[in-house]
């Protein structure tokens, strides 16, 4: 267990420092980022697959249409993910992007219960209503809609409910998410190459090698993620999902010095609240079950 504790830890720790990468690749348009992040993860996962020899699940995908359909549409989920969080970093809305990893437990109790007709406990249903009082907080008076997080937080709830119940592991399925945007992404980054030119044409060696960096920075957490997955409770990782954002704000307050005071701590605060909630409920909730498989 500890070694899935160390590894999910990682995972998330990699993600929190996601915000220094990309101030790293600033000069770059977000969408170029996105394209090479895409095309440089695809070619590191295929060096990996061909390295493990795993390349038995691809025919047996190939005739599965409806496979297909799935990953192209979390595909497009997981690149409109990153779209928006790569514009976020370099605008200077650190900030803003890590409350959508902060609020992305409560949208999956949303996901849940509207997807898969769970049922929440009570105190989940306490925490939605606390997270919905900050929101509107910060709304009405913060004095903007924290779309930012809003988004985030739903595209990456349903690309995560997507791939609990898709067919392939972490590996395989960053592969074909990424096999079937490669066209559209070569594309796309050839016609502004030829339209405006690229970080192939215009930048240096270093950017160029900065952007290839992607593919690893990408794939490295994902699977250390699922290893570690295997190995945990899920109340244990529900908890640690919370280094990645937590280290996102420190980064977007402390690092980059964005505005937090006044009416926009204060819609976090209530945010924050929601969480402490949510994961009080549910370590008490493991501990009371973890009780009666023992008095069984």
């Amino acid at each position: 267990m500890s070694t899935g504790v160390l590894q999910a830890a990682l995972a998330y720790a990699l993600w929190g420092l996601f915000p220094i990468y990309f101030h790293l690749v600033a000069a770059v348009a977000p969408l170029e980022i996105v394209l090479h992040r895409s095309l440089w993860s695809l070619a590191f996962v295929l060096v990996l697959l061909a390295v493990l020899r795993r390349w038995a699940w691809l025919g047996e995908v190939v005739r599965r249409p409806r496979t297909l359909a799935t990953f192209a549409l979390s595909a497009l989920l997981l690149s409109g993910n990153w779209l928006v969080y790569v514009w976020a970093v370099n605008d200077g809305r650190v900030v803003d992007a890590s409350l959508g990893y902060f609020i992305t437990p409560l949208v999956n109790v949303l996901l849940g219960y509207f997807v898969l007709r769970e049922r929440p406990r009570p105190a989940q249903w306490g925490a939605l209503a606390v997270a919905a009082a900050g929101v509107l907080w910060l709304t009405f008076f913060a004095g903007a809609l924290p779309w930012v997080g809003l988004v985030l937080a739903a595209t990456f709830g349903i690309y995560g409910l997507m791939r609990k119940t898709a067919p392939l592991g972490a590996l395989e399925g960053l592969a074909l998410e990424t096999l079937l945007l490669a066209p559209l992404a070569a594309g796309l980054l050839a016609w502004q190459t030829a339209r405006a030119g690229s970080a192939f044409t215009g930048g240096d060696a270093g950017l160029l090698g900065l952007l290839m960096l992607a593919g690893p920075l990408t794939a490295l957490p994902l699977l250390l993620f699922a290893a570690g997955a295997r190995r945990i409770p899920l109340t244990t990782l529900g908890l640690l999902q919370y280094i990645g954002p937590t280290i996102q704000f420190a980064l977007g307050v402390w690092l980059f010095h964005e505005p937090f005071a006044g009416p926009r701590l204060a819609g976090f605060v209530l945010i924050w609240a929601a969480l402490v909630i949510y994961s009080a409920e549910g370590w008490l909730a493991m501990r009371r079950r973890q009780a009666g498989h023992r008095a069984a």
